[in-house]
This record gives C-alpha cells, structure tokens and sequence, in this order.
C-alpha cells in the first residue's frame, strides 16, 4: 500500500467498522494527539485492517480474541459492536469467548460475556 494512502485506506475501514456515533467518541485521541490519531489510523486500520488476505471478519475475530486476552474491555465493547457491523453474529461471538474461557480464564471470559450481553440487546438476532 502507498504511503499517501494509507490515511485514506484507514478511514474507508473505520467507516466500515464503526457508526458515525462510534467514529465520533474515538475522535477525542484525535483532539489529544493529532499524530497518534495519524497513526492509529493510518498504521492500525490502513496498513493492518487494509491488508487483503484476511477479510474484516476474520480480522475482527482476531481482534476480539486479543482484547479478551489482555483484558481491554472498553475497546472490547467497540469491536463487538464492529463486528456485528459487519456481519458476525451474535453466537459467533459468544463461541469465541467461550472457547477463550479456557485460556484466559474465567474472570476475563465472564466479563466479556456480560458485555456482550449488554450489547447484544440493543441489536436484533
């Protein structure tokens, strides 16, 4: 991918990924630091999402499975709304975290099903 692009690339995948609501909060970084959001973009969802191999789906399940293990659970709450965005379903994502339980534990496992939960609500099966 070209340099020159990588921002433009960056912000055809985040609007893919994200609501406008979503795209909006995750603007204050910009605020904070113009170069960091540069970099968040360009870097994160133009040179890493961008990338053709994998689909946004399988990357999105590579994603949820990270944040799970490290126990990011704000960004957590952003990609599972991601990933029904762009068509995960409600019990992929449930077997993703029940197949996580074994390795990063139940405690990490359970919140994020309770997050889920919550998000899950507002969107219909």
């Amino acid at each position: 991918m070209e340099t020159n692009n990588r921002y433009e690339k960056g912000t055809q995948v985040m609007e893919e990924l994200f609501s406008q609501e979503v795209q909006s909060g995750m603007r204050h970084i910009q605020e904070i630091s113009p170069d960091f959001w540069d970099m968040i973009v360009s870097f994160g969802f133009g040179d890493l999402y961008g990338r053709n191999a994998l689909t946004l789906v399988q990357r999105e399940y590579i994603t949820l499975t990270t944040l799970l293990t490290q126990g990011a659970f704000d960004q957590l709450k952003v990609h599972i709304h991601a990933s029904l965005r762009i068509g995960m379903t409600q019990e992929e994502i449930i077997e993703l975290i029940i197949q996580c339980a074994g390795y990063v534990g139940f405690p990490k496992a359970v919140q994020a099903m309770g997050i889920a939960g919550e998000i899950f609500k507002t969107y219909e099966k």
